[in-house]
């Protein structure tokens, strides 16, 4: 059966999740900032309106994929947001990756207005976006995802419940502050290889099927040409920014200040990643890391 979605924020994640939700029959209203992400939508068999809270007022569920925390509580909150142009009861599903407290904030101000809210960040990068097979951290109440989890399911093949609002927040920060941390090791590891003379393909294959096997390494390999497929091998183009990647990992920094917890190479890699962006990589795909290492292999 069809359900009436709204769908706010169709960036190189959000375009293809939308689009999933599509292919599988909701009506699913696309919104975003750049019109060419709206019309890329529209082509796709989306729908498009310019009265965005009217078609809030409409919708069964509301998701949002946003940059970062600012952008949430922008959308959400305020006279013109999205709580003030639903109608209670509609679910509400946050896919940004954002800070603890602000996914909380929301949260609760949702919930006074009856409205049952997730927050569901997502893992598998722009792939898993397209092919459907996202992981999804969800926090909020067991009600809240039982609803949820048929679109859950068309846009990704793992749900897993942290607890309540707020919670899977928590969970994204740790996971992407280990991803950060894996890439830098990566490239580090293969940058000794090839500064001794060594393939990077063969160093790669080896680690792969050895005790420093990896996902960086295995699916996302940051050297270019040893992969297909991946950013490396395409420029550092599409795939998961290094802005993106340092904001996360200052989530996790001010997470750990906030609850007293020891991040050292969370730490050392966010510092890493603002030397990269600084240097003018900042839209590149945060494999490109593996350049700020020495020299093109």
């Amino acid at each position: 059966m069809s359900t009436n979605i709204v769908f706010i924020g169709l960036g190189n994640m959000g375009l293809p999740m939308a689009q999933n939700l599509v292919r599988a029959g909701h009506a699913v209203t696309g919104f975003d900032l750049l019109p060419a992400s709206v019309r890329q939508f529209a082509d796709g068999g989306g729908l498009v309106s310019d009265d965005q809270a009217a078609a809030i007022g409409q919708a069964d569920i509301v998701i949002t994929m946003l940059p970062a925390s600012r952008h949430v509580l922008g959308a959400y909150l305020g006279d013109a947001g999205i709580l003030a142009q639903a109608r209670p009861g509609t679910l509400l599903i946050d896919c940004s990756t954002i800070s603890t407290e602000a996914a909380r904030q929301v949260g609760r101000a949702a919930q006074d207005k009856g409205m049952p809210m997730l927050d569901a960040p997502v893992s598998g990068g722009t792939a898993g976006a397209t092919n459907g097979t996202l992981t999804f951290m969800v926090g909020g109440e067991e009600a809240a995802l039982a609803a949820a989890r048929p679109y859950l399911d068309v846009m990704g093949k793992a749900i897993f419940h942290a607890g309540g609002s707020g919670c899977g927040q928590t969970v994204k920060i740790c996971n992407n502050m280990l991803l950060g941390i894996l890439m830098i090791g990566t490239s580090e590891a293969i940058r000794l290889g090839v500064a001794n003379g060594l393939d990077p393909k063969v160093v790669s294959d080896v680690m792969a099927k050895s005790s420093g096997r990896n996902w960086t390494l295995e699916v996302y390999n940051p050297c270019p040409g040893v992969a297909e497929n991946v950013p490396a091998s395409r420029g550092y183009t599409g795939g998961f920014g290094v802005d993106l990647m340092l904001k996360d990992l200052g989530l996790a920094v001010e997470s750990a200040l906030a609850s007293g917890a020891s991040v050292p190479l969370g730490a050392l890699s966010r510092n890493l990643y603002s030397l990269h962006s600084k240097a003018g990589a900042g839209a590149l795909d945060f494999s490109s890391i593996y350049q700020l290492l020495g020299e093109k292999a």
